[in-house]
């Protein structure tokens, strides 16, 4: 039994370091601004910006590397007393549009903006016009011909006996 009190030993010992490191490789922790204005403001600004690594996430929700390394670009641009539109405009001259959760409404993306309510319109217009024919049962718009009405008149006798 002492070989195996010996085994068990180690591996809780084993064990034991590999959770005491545990703390060390945690992911996402930022070091926050000394003044929680500032830090509440850092957050909003984080907030607003999409990362850009990540399935629509905000750079605040997301614990990729590159969200952290802009969470603290905001944080050192907040703490030089930037405004959030130059920080945003920073953000926005190196990552491009992408980078805000809620672009602006411009010509270059005006397409993004238009497009779900001409989906919608078609979708709706659709409908309406498949209700409308529904509506309207067997009417093809053109009378039957002598061939078509000898065989519906044949029909229509044969499920009458």
């Amino acid at each position: 039994m002492a070989p195996l009190h010996r085994f068990l030993a180690a591996v809780a010992i084993l064990l034991a370091a590999c959770l005491s490191a545990l703390p060390a490789a945690a992911i996402g922790v930022d070091r926050p601004l000394d003044d929680p204005v500032a830090e509440r403001r850092a957050q909003d600004i984080a907030e607003t910006l999409r990362c850009l690594v990540c399935q629509n996430q905000t750079i605040a929700e997301s614990d990729a590397d590159l969200a952290r390394d802009l969470r603290g670009i905001i944080r050192e641009q907040v703490a030089e007393g930037r405004s959030d539109d130059q920080i945003r405009g920073f953000l926005v001259d190196r990552y491009g549009q992408w980078v805000l959760m809620r672009p602006p409404f411009n010509w270059r993306n005006a397409v993004l903006w238009i497009a779900p309510a001409l989906i919608l319109l078609a979708g709706i217009v659709l409908v309406l016009r498949r209700r409308r024919r529904m509506a309207q049962p067997g009417d093809t718009g053109r009378p039957l011909s002598a061939a078509e009405e000898a065989r519906l008149a044949a029909l229509l006798d044969r499920d009458e006996t």
